[in-house]
């Protein structure tokens, strides 16, 4: 039981459960089935580009552009449905991937052969394809009544009674879990968040697996550009801006550390859901918008503390057993 209690999961779960608690107190219904659910639902998008996000982390990088090709990706798919309402849903997710995949390695490729850091080449990229999109858009809105109703209406579905887009977000956690425990690229990922130098001595090659990882991180951008449009139905230049911020907040949440090396598909799962369930509930208790800002702001710096703590322990660890040999 208590190896049970180290795993930061397990607290953060808890943590999950005690705040639905205090909000049941206020608003009984939060806590109904159907309503956490909807809840899970609606922090689904969220959840994918935390996963993406975390691949990136964890390699001692991160990914500021993933809102802005969730922006691009969106704007292409919708302009082509608009254009072309027949070509078949799964062909347009499937151009979504490919538009996604593309722009993930151009970061990969810039982080990669030209060794240049990762925070500066995606926040140029931010802004790249952002403005990209309007470009392509020539600033107009791509609106509801111009999509076709099997672009809005495929996510919308259910089957046994949850949404399509819950049943595409336990998909994506599924192969991310599959990818980071039983795949020798999950095994880089983590080897060179601990230590790339050692890394390279094993055989790893450190920059062509980040590269991979942007990849990844990219075709999950792109995934969600069909996912948001067709959820909130309409493609402009603002959709997702500043979104990033909530994607690195997930995986902060969930104990990803910034750091690289440490964290899990769980964890990001958590914290996205963490902040998902803050942002339907604070609503519905008449919290104002800044003290929904201030409380998930404190959420953040104290799960970056809790993160150090974490560390700076498991690091006196190590120590005291290198000085015992």
């Amino acid at each position: 039981m208590k190896a049970f209690l180290k795993y930061r999961e397990v607290w953060l779960l808890a943590a999950i459960v005690l705040l639905i608690g205090l909000i049941s107190m206020r608003f009984p219904g939060f806590a109904a089935p159907g309503n956490l659910r909807q809840v899970f639902n609606d922090t689904s998008i969220l959840m994918i580009l935390a996963l993406g996000q975390m691949v990136v982390i964890l390699t001692r990088s991160i990914d500021l552009s993933m809102a802005s090709n969730l922006c691009f990706t969106g704007m292409v798919v919708a302009m082509l449905n608009a254009a072309h309402p027949a070509i078949p849903i799964p062909l347009l997710i499937v151009i979504a991937l490919l538009v996604g995949l593309v722009l993930g390695a151009i970061n990969g490729f810039l982080v990669w052969r030209l060794n240049i850091p990762s925070i500066v080449v995606t926040l140029g990229t931010l802004t790249i394809y952002r403005g990209a999109t309007f470009v392509i858009s020539g600033g107009a809105w791509v609106n509801a009544d111009q999509m076709s109703p099997d672009f809005i209406g495929l996510q919308r579905a259910a089957f046994l009674g949850i949404p399509v887009l819950s049943w595409i977000a336990i998909l994506v956690i599924a192969l991310f879990f599959l990818l980071m425990t039983r795949t020798a690229l999950g095994r880089s990922i983590y080897a060179i968040g601990v230590n790339p130098t050692a890394s390279v001595y094993a055989g790893i090659d450190v920059g062509r697996t980040k590269f991979i990882v942007f990849c990844i991180s990219g075709m999950v951008g792109g995934l969600c550009g069909y996912l948001w449009i067709s959820r909130y139905v309409i493609a402009s230049v603002e959709v997702a801006n500043g979104y990033e911020l909530n994607i690195i907040a997930a995986c902060v949440i969930g104990g990803i550390s910034i750091a690289g090396g440490i964290g899990s598909v769980g964890g990001a799962v958590l914290g996205a859901l963490f902040l998902g369930i803050i942002s339907n509930a604070l609503p519905v208790i008449n919290i104002s918008p800044f003290w929904q800002m201030a409380i998930s702001g404190s959420a953040i710096i104290l799960a970056v503390v809790l993160n150090a703590r974490g560390e700076r322990r498991q690091g006196r660890i190590i120590l005291k057993k290198a000085e015992a040999a």
